[in-house]
């Protein structure tokens, strides 16, 4: 199934484009992006700093050192958390950049996405399916290390979307599709709670749309594996959209959530 990454604003050719363009131009968010183009990659950055900033910073935490972003691309979700990581502050090293900043900083980001992306300090950039069993053997190697011998993941995001088609049923089930997809990826990379010795430790955030299954899934997987699981429709997501996102604190491991 074809996953739909968060794609670069790009001029539109259809014959809606002039409600597109006056839609940008009133835009806060876009505004914001414009006056430094360089700081983030896509717009949809906003809507994870603002889930951040609303649940407790947990981008940067003490404890969290590994944070995988499954279909990153263009990279905005990465630069967020590289930048909470602390490694906006590092220089890259021209022949063993992300070496260098991972030995500086002990900290590890790893971007997952079949398209291609542009480098991004303090970032391990992955081009692969993250369905397949090489891409997570792989991802699991670059987490493993002297302090992760586990290796965990101490948040996982996912801003993933199908490519829509306009027919309801179908692109619900695509999205159920994505959701199964990552929380599969979750069971099998997410540190527990527990083993961090923090409440809202091992941390899912997960895009999503809004229909009956949704509700369903996370009654069925989130709300007996987490914590905490919290839904939030950012200010910076458009209006007319049914995206979400479920916060999701405090993971369980499937163990503990038998014995909750």
């Amino acid at each position: 199934m074809p996953f739909r990454p968060t794609l670069p604003l790009l001029k539109p050719k259809s014959a809606s484009s002039k409600n597109w363009i006056s839609r940008q131009a009133r835009d806060p968010y876009v505004k914001q992006r414009a006056t430094d183009p360089a700081l983030y990659r896509s717009r949809s950055a906003f809507k994870l700093i603002e889930l951040d900033q609303k649940y407790g910073g947990f981008l940067s935490k003490s404890d969290v050192s590994a944070i995988v972003d499954l279909g990153a691309a263009p990279g905005g979700w990465s630069q967020v958390a590289a930048r909470k990581l602390g490694f906006n502050a590092l220089e890259e090293d021209a022949q063993d950049g992300f070496s260098t900043l991972r030995r500086a900083n002990d900290k590890i980001i790893i971007a997952v996405d079949l398209l291609r992306m542009d480098p991004i300090p303090g970032v391990e950039i992955i081009q692969a399916n993250m369905l397949s069993l090489r891409t997570a053997g792989v991802i699991k190697s670059l987490l493993t290390g002297p302090g992760n011998p586990e290796g965990k993941a101490d948040i996982i995001l996912s801003d993933m979307a199908a490519n829509m088609t306009g027919n309801k049923i179908a692109d619900s089930e695509s999205s159920l599709d994505i959701c199964n997809a990552v929380f599969t990826f979750a069971k099998g990379h997410l540190r527990t709670a527990e083993s961090v010795g923090r409440r809202r430790a091992g941390v899912l955030v997960l895009k999503h749309f809004a229909h009956p299954l949704m509700n369903e899934f996370r009654k069925e997987h989130l709300d007996s594996t987490f914590t905490d699981v919290m839904y939030v429709k950012p200010d910076s997501s458009r209006a007319s959209s049914s995206e979400g996102y479920w916060v999701c604190m405090g993971w369980k491991g499937l163990q503990g959530a038998e014995g909750a």
